[in-house]
C-alpha cells in the first residue's frame, strides 16, 4: 500500500512539472506568436500600415546609432522562436521584394566581409559611444537571395578587410538568404550588436551571451522582456 501511495505521489509531482513546464512554454512563446501575426500583416499588406515603418538613416531621439533600414520591426532582441531559442538581435522587415529595400551603415567604423560571406558584413566600432573605451560589432545579415547571391554593395566584395565607413553608408539591400535555398526566410534585416572578445574579435553572434541589448543605442525599447504589445516606431526622428 505504501509503494502504491508513493507512486501515485510521484505520478502527480510529474504531472505538475510537466503542467508548469508547458506554462512556461506558453508564456515564453506567446509575445513572439503575436508578434509574429503582426509580421505576416506587414508582409501581406504593408501598403495600409505606413506608420508601422522606420525609416534607415533616421536618428531617433538622441540615439548614437541611425536607423539602419525602412521597414516593420517585427523580432525583437532576446524573443524566442522555439523552446531554448533566444533571438540575438531585431529583424526588420521592408515589406517589399529581394534587393529593394536599402540598408545603411548605422554607426561608423571598419568594414569586414569574410571570404565566405554571402549575405552579411560586420563593422567594428572602437569606442562604444555608449561605453568609451569598449570596442563592439555591428552585424547586418540576409543581404542576398536564396541561392546566395549578393545584394551587398559592390563597394564590399568578399574578403574585404577594416574598410573604414562613415555612418549612412549604403551597405546593401534586404534578402531572404538563410543558408538553405529551400528554406528561404522572409525579406528582412537582421541586425545586431555584437561583443568584443578582448583580443579584438568578435565573438559568435549565434549567442545571445556574446550581444548587447541594442535599446539604448537605437533609442527604442527593442528588449522582448520589456515588450508592451505596442508597434517598435520611432517617435521622433530625426534626419541625420
Amino acid at each position: 500500500m505504501h509503494s502504491m501511495s508513493k507512486r501515485i505521489w510521484v505520478i502527480i509531482i510529474l504531472v505538475g512539472a510537466l503542467a508548469g513546464s508547458g506554462f512556461y512554454v506558453y508564456r515564453s512563446l506567446q509575445p513572439s506568436a503575436a508578434r509574429s501575426l503582426h509580421v505576416l500583416e506587414w508582409l501581406r499588406h504593408p501598403e495600409d500600415h505606413p506608420e508601422w515603418a522606420i525609416q534607415a538613416g533616421t536618428r531617433c531621439g538622441d540615439a548614437p546609432f541611425l536607423l539602419p533600414t525602412n521597414g516593420f520591426i517585427g523580432y525583437l532582441w532576446d524573443d524566442s522562436f522555439k523552446l531554448g531559442h533566444r533571438h540575438q538581435g531585431i529583424d526588420i522587415f521592408g515589406g517589399f521584394g529581394i534587393d529593394q529595400t536599402p540598408v545603411v551603415a548605422a554607426y561608423a567604423g571598419y568594414l569586414t566581409r569574410l571570404p565566405e560571406w554571402k549575405s552579411s558584413v560586420i563593422v567594428r566600432v572602437p569606442d562604444d559611444p555608449l561605453q568609451p573605451g569598449r570596442q563592439i560589432w555591428v552585424y547586418y545579415t540576409h543581404m542576398a537571395d536564396s541561392p546566395g547571391n549578393s545584394f551587398i554593395s559592390t563597394d564590399f566584395p568578399a574578403d574585404t578587410t577594416e574598410k573604414y565607413i562613415e555612418e549612412g553608408t549604403l551597405l546593401g539591400y534586404q534578402g531572404n538568404f538563410s543558408g538553405d535555398p529551400n528554406n528561404p526566410v522572409g525579406v528582412h534585416l537582421h541586425f545586431s550588436i555584437v561583443k568584443d572578445d578582448g583580443q579584438g574579435k568578435f565573438l559568435n553572434e549565434l549567442e545571445i551571451s556574446n550581444t548587447l541589448d541594442p535599446s539604448p543605442y537605437l533609442g527604442l525599447s527593442l528588449n522582448a522582456a520589456n515588450y508592451d504589445g505596442s508597434i517598435m516606431v520611432c517617435r521622433e526622428p530625426r534626419q541625420n
